[in-house]
C-alpha cells in the first residue's frame, strides 16, 4: 500500500471523516501534518497544492485533495485502485 499523508488541524471534522474513510479502505498508517502547529508546514501545503482548506491529501505521489474529493474518488471506483498501488 503506498503512503498516506494528510495535511490536518486538531478541530477539522473533514479530516476526521477522511481518516475514516481511508481507514474503512484499509489504510492503517496515515502520516498526519498538524498546520495548525506548525505554521511552516501550511505554508509548503499551500505552494504544493495551490489551497489553503484542509484536508490536503497524498496517496504516494497522488494529489487527492480534500473530504470531498476523496469521497468524490472513492465514489467512482478510483480510490481503491489508487491504494493498491505499488
Amino acid at each position: 500500500m503506498p503512503h498516506v499523508k494528510m495535511y490536518t488541524t486538531a478541530v477539522c471534522p473533514y479530516c476526521v471523516r477522511a481518516k475514516q474513510i481511508l481507514k474503512a479502505k484499509g489504510v492503517t498508517e496515515i502520516e498526519e501534518i498538524r498546520v495548525d502547529m506548525l505554521p511552516e508546514a501550511r505554508e509548503h501545503m499551500m505552494k504544493i497544492t495551490g489551497r489553503r482548506a484542509v484536508p490536503q491529501i497524498f496517496i504516494g505521489e497522488t494529489h487527492v485533495g480534500g473530504c470531498d474529493d476523496l469521497m468524490a474518488l472513492d465514489a467512482k471506483g478510483g480510490l481503491m485502485p489508487l491504494l493498491q498501488a505499488n
